[in-house]
């Protein structure tokens, strides 16, 4: 269980494909604080920690979290936010954030406005997922509130810290990213389809 709120960036540094399943090789400077089998989400998606040399660690993604994310897309040196699983007892700054990705979507705009940056991006309406004004996304593994909501679009606000500690500072028209709808929103829409 995570919050959205990004702790560091990492860098890949090697990745390795072995049969469907990618090895994946992250400097990061919380790397001497990390332990095997501990889960770590990258840009949204929770990973295990397999190995850790030095200030690198490894984790695997299987062809399920391929398919469904845009780890596929990653290459060496590419950055992605990094966050270790909640403690219980801690403060809950972001939101509910299990670290399984919904879909992959597409950043369609980018609005720089007086100091902040508005991002529009789309998304399979058909997989029955939905974004409220006002509710919560996870974008690449960041918590943010909803700014517009459509049918397959919604738009975000993005404060200077945010920019410049996370990935969305490279982010550019078409850059696809991992997208994990509101935990509470889901079921309350499940529930809603059943009835």
């Amino acid at each position: 269980m995570f919050t959205g709120i990004i702790e560091t960036l990492g860098t890949i540094k090697d990745i390795k494909k072995e049969e469907e399943n990618f090895h994946i090789t992250v400097n990061s400077s919380i790397t001497n604080e990390l332990k095997i089998d501990q889960s770590v989400a990258h840009n949204g998606v929770c990973l295990t920690v397999v190995g850790i040399e030095n200030d690198n660690y490894t984790v695997t993604a299987i062809k399920e979290t391929i398919d469904k994310t845009n780890v596929g897309s990653w290459k060496i040196n590419d950055f992605v936010n990094l966050e270790r699983a909640m403690k219980l007892g801690d403060r809950l700054d972001g939101h509910i954030v299990q670290g399984h990705v919904d879909h992959i979507g597409v950043c369609k705009s980018i609005e720089e406005t007086n100091g902040s940056w508005k991002y529009t991006f789309e998304y399979d309406a058909s997989l029955n997922n939905l974004t409220i004004e006002k509710g919560s996304i996870t974008v690449n593994g960041v918590s943010l509130t909803v700014v517009d909501s459509k049918i397959n679009e919604f738009s975000v606000a993005i404060i200077p810290y945010t920019y410049q500690h996370t990935n969305f500072n490279t982010f550019v028209i078409g850059t696809k990213i991992n997208l994990e709808f509101d935990v509470i929103g889901k079921y309350v829409s499940k529930l809603h389809s059943i009835r």
